[in-house]
């Protein structure tokens, strides 16, 4: 197995309903903003559909490779919530019902209504321990650098709360955003130049069209708030000198 690449994470998208177009995701930006905060930086994000043989060449690629795996989706009562198995199958172990899954979710609910489909969501994989869920408490569950949670957001969320405290993370990248209204071809070149000046932050360039005017948003990120301040300073600089007049945006 290759080393993994500290401080860094690989988001899963499970669900066939995302790739049709049915369901538009809402995970993804929220757990990379909060993964930031604790200092992992999201380096792939990947979209798999309800086949357990992508799943489980997604889940080994990406476990191998980065620090963390947080997966999203398929982890419900139905037949098609197949990814405490597929997780199961990528480890190598069975998949079974969680001594303390099952028990709290019987406590749950009332006699006679904790249905067989209800008992599928206390299966993890054997050796897995349990992520909380206290908005529905079907728990998400890890198993090594592989953390799974529901696809539906405000149980993600609850998830995701539980997880933060068990990474090791680096220091937060830092953004800031300057806007100005000139197109990408009238600085593409100097802004390649102040990119060669500041190695250590990552600029980007993002073109919009706002009232019918063309424009583009830099968006700088690095670590450093010196050099990332330095490296906005210098672009700004630049964009004035060729007959722009930048502004401050909120970061993207």
């Amino acid at each position: 197995m290759t080393e993994r690449q500290p401080h860094t994470a690989a988001i899963l998208l499970i669900g066939d309903e995302i790739l049709s177009g049915r369901t538009q995701d809402a995970n993804l930006a929220y757990i990379s903003k909060k993964l930031n905060e604790v200092g992992v930086q999201v380096r792939e994000a990947r979209v798999v559909p309800d086949i357990e043989a992508e799943i489980v060449a997604a889940v080994n690629a990406l476990r191998a490779r980065y620090a963390y795996v947080f997966t999203t989706g398929g982890i419900g009562p139905t037949h098609d919530d197949i990814t405490a198995d597929s997780i199961a199958a990528a480890f190598g172990v069975a998949c079974d019902y969680h001594p303390d899954a099952y028990a709290m979710m019987e406590a749950t609910y009332p006699p006679g209504e904790f249905t067989e489909a209800r008992k599928r969501m206390a299966r993890t994989p054997v050796g897995a321990s349990l992520i909380p869920n206290p908005v529905s408490k079907a728990p998400g569950f890890r198993v090594e650098n592989v953390f799974v949670m529901a696809g539906i957001p405000r149980v993600m969320h609850v998830m995701l709360e539980g997880a933060l405290p068990l990474l090791e993370g680096g220091r937060p990248v830092l953004s800031r955003a300057i806007g100005v209204y000139l197109p990408e071809g009238r600085f593409g070149t100097a802004l390649g130049e102040v990119q060669t000046r500041f190695p250590d932050v990552a600029i980007g360039s993002y073109p919009f069209m706002r009232e019918g005017r063309y424009g583009a948003s830099l968006v700088f990120r690095a670590e450093d708030r010196g050099r990332l301040d330095e490296a906005a300073e210098a672009v700004r600089v630049m964009l004035s000198g060729i007959g722009g007049d930048p502004f401050d945006e909120n970061p993207a």
